[in-house]
Order: structure tokens, then sequence, then C-alpha cells
């Protein structure tokens, strides 16, 4: 590790006053991804504005059908907390299964998506609820936030503040995980809506993305056997030493049934 500057913000505002003001600096938000590049001297910020204080950001809140978590909400949090587990345990169950239980204890929902790690389960969810990721200065729409790998609509010295999610009449994700990393290698969220099925993909391309036929199907049916039903190609999904793309494509229907058969299993 080297030298650097570390200031805490007391409120959004001051944190991107502060990382404006030094175009060297980073939001800490967990530190779960930075650190580790920082200490491989990959990244050497000259400061980093610790975010995980700011009460505004700490909060989680169900109004009607809208459920908001703050973006300096840590795994843990998210994975206990009541109002998340009874409007949707899905969302409550994934983030209680993230990392083991020094990530879950550190880690944000908002440094996660603000990373936007390929492999990382938040952006499945996020996509399939079609989430609404808010930051210091506008709303974007999921389908808007993620472009690619480690990389995602968000302004240098922008901050997300919370996610706002509308609830799903059934939702539940499933990974078959790293078992060094625990990041997925392959990840699926599902989730029902009156008008239709979203379903979010993670670990197996170079970014989260929806999966069109498994949408279709799971619309008509959303049942497991209508999920395994679906053929998944495997032409533009990550082939690496961890697992081929063939592999990955069969792991994805699979995967959704039995995110589907989670979904049915929790709660109306």
């Amino acid at each position: 590790m080297y030298s650097f500057d570390y200031q805490r913000a007391d409120e959004a505002k001051a944190a991107v006053a502060a990382l404006s003001t030094n175009g060297d600096a980073k939001f800490l938000a967990g530190g779960q991804s930075l650190l580790p590049t920082m200490r491989l001297r990959l990244a050497q910020p000259s400061a980093l504005i610790d975010v995980t204080r700011i009460a505004s950001m700490k909060t989680i809140t169900l109004d009607g059908g809208k459920l908001t978590i703050g973006g300096a909400m840590c795994h843990a949090e998210v994975a206990a907390n009541a109002d998340v587990k009874r409007a949707l345990p899905g969302l409550a169950d994934l983030a209680g299964r993230i990392g083991d239980r020094q990530v879950r204890e550190r880690g944000t929902i908002g440094g996660s998506l603000a990373n936007d790690d390929p492999a990382a389960c938040y952006p499945s969810a996020v996509l399939a609820l079609n989430a609404t990721v808010v930051t210091d200065r506008r709303r974007i729409a999921a389908d808007d936030f993620f472009i690619d790998m480690y990389q995602t609509a968000l302004e240098p010295d922008e901050l997300i503040t919370a996610v706002e999610f509308p609830l799903a009449e059934r939702a539940a994700y499933e990974k078959f995980r790293n078992p060094a990393s625990h990041f997925a290698l392959v990840g699926v969220f599902v989730a029902k809506f009156g008008d239709g099925v979203r379903v979010g993909v993670t670990g197996a391309a170079s970014s989260v993305f929806r999966s069109a036929e498994l949408e279709a199907a799971l619309s008509k049916d959303f049942s497991v056997a209508s999920a395994r039903g679906v053929t998944i190609l495997p032409d533009e999904l990550n082939d690496d030493m961890h697992a081929s793309a063939d592999y990955r494509a069969h792991l994805i229907p699979v995967l959704a049934g039995r995110a589907v058969e989670r979904a049915l299993s929790f709660p109306a």
C-alpha cells in the first residue's frame, strides 16, 4: 500500500464536492474491490472519500409499491432487514449469499453497482427488478445503467445515493458460484410482474444482461419446466479457465429453473 488522504463525508453533496476538487480521488463505499486493487498498485488514488457514514444513504424504506435502499447499506443489512425480507424476499436472499460474512459486513449495494463487476450478484437483481439507480444528480433506469465490463452510465464524480426497487409478484436468484471467490460463475435473477417476466443474468458475459428467450418463455408459463426448456446460444458468452461458453449456456436455463422454484417457495 502507499500513502493517501482519507476524508469522511457527512452528506452526499460534500462527498461529491470533495471528489470534484481532486480528479485523482475515489469514493470509498465498502472497499471490497477498491482496496485489493490499490494493494496491487492497479489503482493509486491520492485520496479516498468515505461515503459509508452518510446518514441519508443508510436507510431502507418501504412505501407502497416501492422499496428504496440507501447506497451505503451493506449486504448484511439488506439481508437482515425486515422490510426487504417481507417485500422482496428474493433480494434479501441474494444479499445474504454474496461473498462471505466479512464481505457482506463491509460491501455496499452502491459500491457493487458502481463497480459493475461482470460476476457480481446485485446487477442481476437491479436489471430483473427494473430498478432505478438514484444518484446525487439524476435517476437512471436499470436498462440504461450497465454499459460493459466495469463500465456504467455514471459520471466520474457521480455518487449512487439509493436504489429504488418496484415490488415484483415473485422474484428470486440462483447462482453457480466460483468456489474460491464466491462470485457467480453464472447467476440468474427472475422477477415476475403483472405484465410479464424480466430475467437478469450475471457472470456469463462481459456485463450483466437480460435474457429475451427466458423472459418470453416465463411470461407465458412461469414454471421450472418452462425455464429449463429454453436454449441459450453460447456465441457471446464468456469462455475462460473457469468455464466454457457452452457450459455457461447450459447453466443459464438450469439456474433460471431453480430461481423460479425458489421464487415460488417464498410467501406471495
